[in-house]
């Protein structure tokens, strides 16, 4: 990938603030890859698309460090969960043997998986030594009949948040509009309704919480046509030109994807999120405003009302024993803003909230939230986390699995948000799981004990 190409897409023009400064996103600087390589980004980015090979590129390690690290789930195929690698060695970088191993990875996992299309991502070491995966893709495709798609992610162009845009940028380039839509099916159709196409973008299904809001797609008549990436299948994808409206879930990682969309198939976008009560109403709403169909709008408001009720009863016993509890949460992007206001649905205090990851417009959001005096950390080390954590009186760190053996250590309620976790939190049946795992933690009886000084500790009686 060329230097220009990756300054455009770290200064993305549907970033609010770089409007106001010639500033951009922050650089990607040489090393500063512990939140992750633009490899690692591009393939967690588009792995969930569920009927594609990901072929990686590169020595057996980058494929290890990347794989499944994710907990995104599909309702059929699992071919995503298998690992695949060319497997470059010393032998391979002399001999210069690096295209050859991937045409043939290509036709073994054709011949073998069968699969929708075939993902190639490229790594490090090739990227250096100069192998042309863009035409080695061309030619098997050629060859093979199968979509073959390259994603030139080299883990030293820069970071995690990088890849992910990378990894849009591939979609855009060479998926998105290869195919149009297919028909509405007649089971799908109801008297009196007319089915609207909407993309999600950013939606991963960690957990298989998106399935939690998809029964009030269903009913609202709108078809999820693509998603980008959770629960996907590679022909959705190719026809998320046709979308009425996008849904941006993380600005951060494929907002350019959402852009392009709307200044050349004229798809309008909004961000959002179905974190807490408010914000999946918000955004029911807002595709119903966009989409701009009277029928729609009733039904919607019809449902919220119905949904607010059902679930406003379901969570007040959780409210009565989580009102007032104090949280540091930990986390960057769309849910340093998207989960304070989940838990501020539960009657939480968030104290301070993490913003790694976020834009100034998710900042914007936190301080709208939580007030201008909003304490917002961007150092997000044990020393620092433990020091807030103890100055603002927290009862519990919500954070990503990084930081669960710090809160261990330090004998405090911890609770995992990010994309490693085992349960879902989306929609309005998701809140009172989420409800339910803070009650648990922080109710656990291990905490009287485990805060006792230990038997050894103790005075001896005389």
């Amino acid at each position: 990938m060329q230097a220009k190409q990756i300054a455009e897409l770290l200064n993305e023009p549907a970033c609010t603030h770089n409007t106001k400064s010639k500033s951009g996103c922050a650089r990607p600087k040489p090393g500063a890859t512990a939140g992750g390589c633009s490899f690692d980004g591009a393939q967690i980015a588009l792995l969930p698309i569920a009927d594609v090979a990901h072929i990686v590129h590169g020595p057996i390690a980058c494929a290890g460090s990347s794989w499944d690290n994710r907990g995104t789930r599909s309702s059929g195929p699992t071919l995503y969960k298998i690992g695949m690698t060319t497997d470059l060695t010393e032998q391979d970088v002399i001999m210069g043997r690096g295209e050859k191993r991937l045409f043939h990875a290509i036709k073994q996992a054709i011949d073998s998986q069968s699969p929708a299309a075939v993902f190639v991502y490229n790594t490090c070491v090739p990227a250096l030594t100069g192998d042309d995966v863009e035409s080695i893709c061309k030619a098997a495709a050629e060859r093979w009949g199968t979509p073959v798609v390259p994603v030139d992610c080299a883990g030293f162009y820069g970071t995690k948040n990088l890849g992910n845009r990378i990894a849009g940028e591939s979609m855009f380039k060479f998926v998105i509009g290869t195919r149009e839509p297919d028909p509405v099916p007649p089971e799908a159709q109801r008297p009196g309704i007319n089915v609207h196409d909407v993309n999600l973008i950013g939606e991963y299904n960690i957990a298989g919480e998106f399935w939690h809001v998809l029964p009030l797609f269903d009913e609202l008549g709108l078809r999820v046509l693509g998603s980008l990436s959770g629960d996907a299948r590679f022909h959705e994808v190719q026809t998320m030109h046709r979308a009425e409206v996008s849904m941006v879930v993380c600005a951060k990682a494929l907002l350019n994807v959402a852009r392009k969309l709307e200044t050349q198939y004229k798809v309008p976008f909004f961000e959002g999120s179905f974190y807490g009560v408010t914000d999946t109403s918000h955004a029911f709403r807002e595709f119903a405003r966009i989409i701009g169909d009277e029928s729609l709008t009733a039904r919607t408001e019809a449902m919220i009302v119905r949904e607010e009720a059902k679930i406003d009863a379901a969570l007040e016993p959780w409210r009565q024993r989580l009102k007032g509890k104090r949280v540091l949460l930990n986390t960057g992007g769309v849910k340093s803003w998207s989960v304070v206001s989940a838990l501020q649905d539960l009657g939480m205090i968030v104290v301070a909230t993490g913003t790694s990851k976020s834009t100034e417009e998710d900042k914007a959001r936190i301080r709208e939230l939580m007030g201008e005096d909003a304490k917002m950390l961007s150092d997000g080390s044990p020393k620092a986390l433990l020091g807030v954590f103890k100055e603002y009186n927290a009862d519990i760190l919500i954070a990503g699995g990084r930081n669960m053996y710090v809160a261990l250590k330090a004998r405090i309620p911890f609770l995992d948000i990010n994309q490693e976790r085992e349960f879902g939190y989306e929609g309005y049946t998701g809140m009172l799981e989420l409800a339910r795992q803070l009650a648990l933690t922080l109710q656990s009886p291990v905490w009287e004990s485990v805060r006792k000084p230990a038997p050894w500790q103790q005075a001896r009686s005389i």
